[in-house]
């Protein structure tokens, strides 16, 4: 999302880096490269001028005059001004402190991913909260769109509340309060109808259902590949209705992030969380902190991890990297850790997230990193009998012929997954062999084909 800023902002502080000290007039160009970084980025304008303003202030003081590291000095400053542009340090929650059923009113335009964020919603306050939830669609002017957010409720294994036609969305709301506390739910989710635009009948609609069931909760859902029609969209609903958080959709679109910039400025509403694909599991908090390393090139570690902790089986991790430290991996093995990635999201978005690969991309002239081979790998195994997968060697012309035709790839691709599996087996045997403490004396080079010894063999490896 951010990618294009995230590359000119980098530009500004390499160009920084290469003075020795800052003058007033560097952080003025500077500045003004920040500046249409931002316009390009579909910031609004009212946003980057404050944002710039900040930046200035800070910047020419004596502590970055006289910094040995000038453009390190202006990174901290843009960093510590992108984190208060985006709401400050630290998630904001959802407010769940209300008496039982708490009301969530979900509002928006149609087409933003509103019935989508409802169901992930749902399943996030069923399994990590241990709520009970009901979904309620309000949505009596899109065909289907109440048998949308049933199926969406039976995927998050949630209840939903029982159609009945002819109802308006004030009686169904009326009526999903009184399911909730009838039936001891925590939380009652409402899905209000979208309009294509903003107009008085929808702004009545939702003004009207929030006069009847009090939320706890509105919470706006806009698609952030909208650019600045989502801050309009954000603005309108706040003035009109009260928005007490918003829910960006589509963060892993390639769209220049300007919405999610300006969003906290404009409406005063913080952003609470944010969609990144069409899986329910795909919704996560919005931490401020963390978006700005990220456009900043500073990585998002402890992103990373808590992604990491919420998908990856980790008895299955550990039974594999006990296997590995023994030297018995095999192909099996393998195909679990090709699973395991697989449920951490594209690889793209997993790299994303580590500090300094901007530039590892633009080194790669931006081309895209090819993930296809992993699934190729996953055929190719799948392709192979229960022997194959566990004694690899076995696997001559004949079989490997068997296993390209079964799995629709070539002799040569069976080929190189077996190499890659023979090196991979190699260093674990070597591993196994060093155990940590030779590890710790000779290093990593230890595990390489030749065991770290020079070319020619013989002799002790370095430092052992």
């Amino acid at each position: 999302m951010f990618e294009t800023l995230s590359g000119k902002l980098s530009g500004v502080f390499d160009g920084l880096a290469k003075r020795g000290t800052l003058s007033e007039a560097d952080v003025t160009e500077a500045m003004r490269e920040v500046r249409l970084a931002m316009l390009d980025a579909d910031v609004a304008l009212p946003v980057v001028k404050d944002f710039v303003n900040k930046v200035r202030e800070r910047a020419v003081g004596h502590e970055v005059l006289d910094s040995i590291s000038p453009g390190q000095a202006v990174a901290k400053v843009v960093n510590d001004a992108l984190i208060d542009a985006l709401g400050g340090a630290g998630a904001v929650p959802l407010n769940l402190n209300a008496a039982a059923p708490v009301p969530i009113l979900m509002v928006g335009l149609q087409g933003s991913g509103k019935t989508t964020t409802s169901g992930k919603i749902a399943l996030r306050l069923a399994t990590r909260e241990r709520r009970k939830v009901l979904l309620a669609s309000l949505d009596t002017q899109r065909p289907a769109a109440q048998l949308q957010l049933q199926q969406l409720a039976e995927r998050a294994d949630v209840a939903s509340l029982p159609i009945i036609a002819g109802q308006s969305p004030v009686e169904i709301a009326r009526r999903a309060m009184e399911v909730g506390r009838r039936e001891g739910y925590d939380i009652v989710i409402l899905d209000t109808a979208g309009r294509l635009s903003i107009d008085e009948a929808l702004m009545d609609e939702v003004r009207a259902i929030r006069a009847e069931t009090q939320p706890a909760e509105t919470l706006l859902v806009v698609d952030a590949m909208t650019g600045q029609d989502a801050v309009n969209t954000a603005k309108a609903f706040n003035e009109a209705v009260g928005v007490t958080g918003v829910v960006m959709t589509r963060m892993d679109g390639d769209a220049r992030g300007g919405a999610a910039l300006s969003m906290r400025a404009i409406t005063g509403a913080p952003i609470k969380l944010t969609g990144s694909g069409e899986k329910l599991d795909a919704l996560e908090e919005f931490h401020p902190e963390r978006v700005a390393g990220r456009i900043l090139g500073l990585g998002d570690i402890a992103g990373l991890v808590e992604k990491a902790a919420d998908t990856l089986d980790h008895e299955e991790s550990e039974k594999i990297a006990a296997k590995m430290l023994q030297g018995k991996f095999d192909l099996d093995d393998y195909a679990a850790q090709i699973r395991q990635i697989n449920k951490m999201g594209s690889i793209s978005g997993i790299l994303n997230m580590l500090p300094g690969m901007g530039k590892l991309k633009e080194a790669m002239g931006d081309k895209d990193i090819d993930t296809s081979v992993l699934g190729r790998h996953q055929a190719i195994i799948s392709s192979m009998t229960k022997a194959e997968r566990k004694t690899p060697a076995i696997i001559k012309a004949s079989r490997k012929k068997r296993i390209a035709a079964g799995s629709g790839t070539t002799v040569q691709e069976v080929n190189r997954l077996l190499k890659q599996y023979d090196t991979m087996s190699s260093m674990m045997k070597r591993l196994n062999k060093l155990g940590v403490k030779g590890l710790m004396r000779q290093g990593l080079s230890a595990l390489m084909p030749g065991g770290g010894r020079p070319p020619g063999g013989g002799g002790r490896p370095p430092f052992g």
